[in-house]
């Protein structure tokens, strides 16, 4: 009876911190994505760059953020 309630504490601390792991990563990919989409729009407004977004730009600037804004640059002028 004892193994279990530890086997069951040991198992709720792992899920807690897989739980708190993954909404840090999500809330990082998040921010990442918002300012590398706020440098994309404050780019093309100011007409530095003319890059549309389509679903393929918003994922390489979602995963990649502000290094994202610069290989979607790169590639623009290529």
């Amino acid at each position: 009876m004892i193994n279990f309630i530890v086997f069951t504490v040991l198992l709720i601390i792992a899920a807690a911190i897989v739980i708190k792991l993954t909404f840090s990563v999500i809330k990082w990919m998040a921010m990442n994505a918002i300012v590398g989409l706020i440098l994309l729009g404050i780019l093309n407004y100011l007409g530095i760059a003319h890059v549309e977004m389509n679903l393929i730009n918003f994922l390489i600037v979602a995963v990649g953020g502000i290094l994202g804004v610069f290989i979607l640059l790169f590639l623009s002028y290529l």
